[in-house]
């Protein structure tokens, strides 16, 4: 049990592989104004979190607290907070990509980061839902303007963005494309897909036609290639924001539009998140939990590529 000045947290001297995670007493932080203390119940972890701790990303060199999800309760209030108090339940997502230290017990941040927890889902579900919800909404609907109607594919559609994107695509009225391998097919449709596409048997290039959208979680060639499955007027989405100049370039040869971005916190977007969890039209597929002090084994099953869903962190 941690005391009232410190707390446990995940944390890294030095960047590497899954074994450079140790769990370490850090200060516990306090609330500044307009921010909340956040008791951490459960964290969601992402493939940002593993390529961060191997190649420091866009943090550079440790040590640093990994971690963007956020459900737990409030704990105390800044000066000036007046959405929240404490003991409220609350879910969020920390400013990507400086605002990381959701992996730990407690962690101090902007009020308007975060929207009272959907009370039809536990702190694990909504641990999950942040990062890949706020980047699938941010994608489809700010960006791509998704209407009901239009054909999306996306691209590892049963990965935690993925699995997201699809009911937030089948929610807009849109019709679904999604690619996995075989054998989440079956779980792609319980989500709402209308079509699957194995990627290990067939070429997406070849298989689909006529898309209005592509959300693109994996970059690359990837990215260059779907602007062929395009309608007149199309948009690719691509999450990963570097990458060649062959993907704009093939698109405004072929008058079509490119898009290249990166997740941000947004309070109307977790608004419209937490509305579309308590109608119904969207859960996150949670494949395992892991204790905050087993990080790295979560980590480690992240990093096989083979998850469905997520993984989520449990600090209690």
């Amino acid at each position: 049990m941690s005391d009232v000045t410190t707390m446990r947290a995940i944390s890294q001297d030095v960047l590497g592989g899954p074994e450079v995670l140790r769990e370490v007493r850090l200060e516990r932080p306090a609330p500044r104004p307009n921010e909340v203390l956040v008791r951490v119940r459960a964290a969601g972890v992402n493939p940002t979190d593993w390529k961060h701790r191997e190649n420091g990303g866009f943090l550079g060199e440790p040590p640093f607290v990994l971690g963007w999800d956020v459900s737990g309760t409030v704990e105390a209030v800044g000066v000036g907070v007046a959405d929240f108090r404490p003991g409220d339940d609350v879910f969020g997502m920390l400013a990507y990509p400086f605002g990381h230290g959701s992996h730990a017990e407690y962690v101090s941040a902007p009020a308007r980061w975060f929207v009272p927890k959907p009370a039809g889902i536990d702190h694990v579900q909504a641990g999950a839902l942040p990062l890949v919800s706020l980047t699938a909404w941010q994608a489809l609907v700010e960006r791509a303007g998704l209407r009901e109607g239009q054909r999306v594919l996306i691209h590892a559609a049963a990965g935690g963005v993925g699995h997201v994107a699809v009911q937030i695509a089948k929610a807009r009225g849109a019709h679904v494309i999604g690619t996995a391998s075989a054998g989440k097919h079956e779980f792609l449709r319980s989500l709402g897909a209308d079509e699957t596409v194995d990627y290990r048997e067939t070429d997406f290039a070849e298989a689909v036609k006529d898309v209005d959208v592509v959300l693109d979680t994996l970059g690359g060639e990837t990215s260059v290639r779907s602007l062929g499955v395009l309608r007149p007027g199309g948009v690719v989405v691509s999450i990963l924001p570097v990458g060649s100049d062959d993907f704009p370039r093939e698109a405004e040869r072929l008058g079509m539009r490119a898009v290249r971005m990166l997740v941000d916190a947004d309070r109307q977007g977790m608004r419209e998140i937490a509305a579309l969890v308590e109608s119904g039209r969207l859960r996150a597929s949670v494949e395992r939990t892991f204790p905050l002090a087993e990080a790295s084994e979560a980590h480690r099953a992240g990093e096989t590529g083979r998850t469905t869903g997520k993984l989520v962190l449990v600090a209690d």
